[in-house]
């Protein structure tokens, strides 16, 4: 069991009454997945702001960060960088912004 920083948008902490960071404990080995549904059981109102409830795929306009890297786009079951895992780095859920 690690313990992991989840830095989630604004407007997601204040649908979840958080402020800063949010910790989390989540089974090795730490995966987007691990991290996305201890975040929901821990805050279950985020259940589909971030990603469909169904299907468990990210919704448009949602990024997913760690030690500088877009893991967007990675699977959601492969782990996360050893930072993120040992609590040094957060994992960061972006709003992305579209437009001209």
């Amino acid at each position: 069991m690690s313990e992991i920083r989840v830095v989630i948008p604004a407007h997601l902490k204040t649908l979840a009454h958080v402020s800063g960071e949010v910790r989390l404990e989540v089974e090795d080995p730490v995966t987007t997945e691990r991290v996305l549904d201890a975040l929901e059981a821990r805050h279950p109102v985020l259940v589909g702001t971030i990603r469909h409830p169904e299907t468990k795929l990210r919704r448009p306009f949602v990024r997913f960060f760690a030690c500088e890297e877009d893991l967007s786009h990675d699977p959601t079951d492969r782990p996360l960088p050893e930072a993120v895992a040992r609590g040094r780095e957060p994992f960061f859920v972006v709003g992305a912004i579209a437009g001209g």
